[in-house]
């Protein structure tokens, strides 16, 4: 099976239709979606979601740099306290997001150092969101890894550099979603010297489609798309792709592989 490392399924943009939406990516060899949180106020569809599907559906927790504001303290608050009160497959979705504006940079910081630091405490991995922010991001890793951190940066769009960079922490992994697939996204390049055991898939839907489907809504049933670029870039089958990626997630995210499909 495939698993799809990142998807906001619970988001309102499936409240149409969401369980058909899973039940295509079961049709599409999806068996796994891996849901990262965004804020206090999704917390709820979160764990809703999660308990309809708790063998597909794998909820994390984390304050999304998007939402770090004037309440980022109060929202922390909150998510620590969920992350204390069940279990989760990860510390996510933080980092930093500067393509907007830089006027919460000061909070953005201290809210990823935050809850890095719970990560660590639980010995749970991080998932990355990286916007204009790859060296900011950095300069909190250098002095954050110690060795035993793990996790991923989802969405990665990065260079070559960055990417070296990422791997030389150690215990890090790309995700690619749907921008792998968009002509002139450079990632064939930033890829090169990137093994295949640092790579992990992901839709982030209901953002960032694959062609063919770019600019429609994304769902994890089209992780297929995203595969089939990795097996062009990689110059392996679609088989060994869907082996090898799904072995990265269950290794980093620790989770169990007799999970019933």
């Amino acid at each position: 099976m495939y698993i799809d490392t990142h998807t906001h399924l619970f988001g309102e943009a499936f409240d149409e239709d969401r369980d058909e939406v899973v039940q295509r990516a079961l049709n599409a060899d999806v068996g796994m979606c891996l849901l990262p949180n965004i804020d206090v106020g999704t917390i709820n569809a979160l764990h809703q979601l999660a308990d309809k599907y708790p063998e597909k559906c794998l909820p994390m927790m984390g304050l999304h740099p998007g939402s770090v504001g004037e309440d980022w303290e109060e929202q922390l608050e909150e998510i620590h306290k969920n992350l204390l009160a069940r279990n989760y497959i990860a510390v996510g979705e933080i980092g930093m997001d500067l393509y907007w504006d830089t006027k919460f940079l000061v909070e953005q910081r201290a809210a990823f150092r935050q809850q890095v630091e719970w990560a660590k405490e639980l010995e749970l991995p991080i998932v990355i969101h990286a916007r204009e922010a790859f060296q900011e991001i950095f300069a909190e890793l250098d002095q954050l890894n110690d060795g035993g951190l793990t996790g991923v940066f989802h969405c990665f769009t990065g260079t070559a550099e960055d990417a070296e960079r990422i791997l030389d922490y150690g215990g890090f992994k790309l995700g690619l979603g749907g921008v792998v697939t968009y002509k002139n996204s450079g990632l064939v390049t930033s890829l090169k010297d990137v093994p295949i055991s640092a790579i992990v898939l992901e839709t982030d839907s209901p953002y960032l489609s694959p062609v063919p489907f770019r600019g429609k809504r994304n769902e994890s049933a089209y992780l297929v798309h995203i595969a089939e670029k990795v097996a062009d870039i990689y110059g392996l089958s679609m088989r060994e792709i869907e082996r090898i990626t799904t072995i990265n997630a269950l290794e980093l995210f620790k989770l169990s592989t007799s999970i019933n499909r």
